[in-house]
This record gives C-alpha cells, structure tokens and sequence, in this order.
C-alpha cells in the first residue's frame, strides 16, 4: 500500500530537481484523513525527510487563521510552514483534495507578476494541456507570504478551479493524489512558460470556444 507521506517526499525532491522549487522556496502538504502534513518552515525540497514535516488538522485554527502556525491542534514537532493557512484553505474548497503544492517556479513566479488574460483564469489557451489538467487558473491579488487573508481569499473565491496563481508570488495547485498535484503543478508551469515565450505576439493562434468547451468537458475541468 501506498505511503502518502513518502509520495509527497519523492514529489518534493522531484520537482526541485525539475527546477521548480529554489533553495527553500515552496512548500506542500499531504492529507490523510483528518491530519495534514506540511512541510516545515525553512526546509527545502530537494531535501526533505519525514522528520522534517510538521503535522496539524484540518481544522486547527491557530494554523487556518495565523502566518506563523505552530500552537493549537498542531502535533509537536516542527512548525509547519507559514503557508499552512493557504493549504488548509484549499483543502476546505474540495474534501477530495488530497496533496497541495505551493512553488516559486520561474515562470509561474513571472506570470503572476503579469495582467491576467481574463478574470477566470491568468493564462490564455494556447494549447490543450493546462485545460486537461487544471482549467481555470485565477490570480489572486498579492499580499504578504503567509497572510491569512489572502488564504480567506482563496477559500472564498467564487470560481471553481484546481490552481491558482498568487499576484507576485508563485502558484498553489491541489489534487486528489499526490501525483495529480504534481501534474498539475508542472502544467501551470508549462503554461507561463509557454505565454511568456510568445510574449506580446499578436499572431498566436488561440484555442477556439469549440475546441475549449470539447476539452473540458472531455477531462472535467472548470473554466469559466
């Protein structure tokens, strides 16, 4: 039987090794059952152990109201990540939520620092897979790391999506599997990549309505 906690541990150091998580930037969690592991302030992916993750509950409120996580219903051991209102959230948005990933990668990182192409989502269809995968990709207005509003926000927020983009900061994706996540996480990558190539380009062919609509509703994503 698969070992969720380690699922997670190989996810991080891949997608470190992908590029996508410098130094100690980042950071994700894992659900089993009630109980939420994160990983702990200050650690980084590329290297992190199990002794290194923090646990808490879905509900601890010290951790869905505060920055700085650490008191309330969190185990003893390291504190989690003072991101932990901003995963807790996404789990609060879906109860098949299982994994939630947060990164600064590059191009994610440049794209949330750009307009968004529409109000749904910050990426324009420039090709199928982000809409296989993810659909809707928001960007939230930035606000300090950590800052519990800006995680009310994102649990708050009226569109349906998997991902979003947090203004000047990074992406955050959830998924009903670690792997899920991971693919997910990678997408929203490609994505900003793939529009930040074509730049100000007026000439990209766009996907149609047709082909959009034929997409989502062929793998079951939202938009719109």
């Amino acid at each position: 039987m698969s070992d969720p906690v380690q699922d997670v541990l190989d996810a991080g150091r891949a997608l470190a090794a992908y590029g996508m998580s410098p130094g100690s930037s980042g950071n994700l969690s894992v659900r089993t059952g009630e109980e939420v592991w994160m990983s702990a302030s200050g650690t980084s992916l590329a290297t992190l152990e199990r002794e290194q993750m923090a646990r808490t509950t879905l509900d601890d409120r010290s951790a869905a109201g505060a920055g700085d996580a650490g008191a309330g219903d969190a185990a003893p051991g390291p504190r989690p990540t003072k991101e932990a209102p901003l995963h807790l959230a996404m789990y609060a948005r879906d109860d098949a939520y299982r994994c939630v990933i947060h990164l600064h990668s590059p191009h994610a990182v440049a794209a949330s620092c750009l307009p968004a192409w529409r109000e749904h989502t910050a990426f324009a269809p420039l090709t199928p897979y982000v809409l296989m995968r993810v659909g809707n990709v928001p960007l939230v207005p930035y606000a300090p790391p950590g800052d519990p509003a800006q995680a009310e926000a994102v649990r708050q927020h009226p569109l349906r999506f998997h991902g979003v983009l947090l203004g000047n900061h990074g992406s955050v994706v959830a998924g009903r599997t670690v792997a899920e996540a991971v693919d997910r996480a990678i997408e929203v990558e490609e994505a900003a990549r793939t529009q930040l190539l074509l730049g100000a380009r007026t000439d990209a062919r766009l996907l149609t309505d047709a082909e959009i609509a034929a997409l989502v509703e062929k793998y079951g994503m939202p938009w719109g």
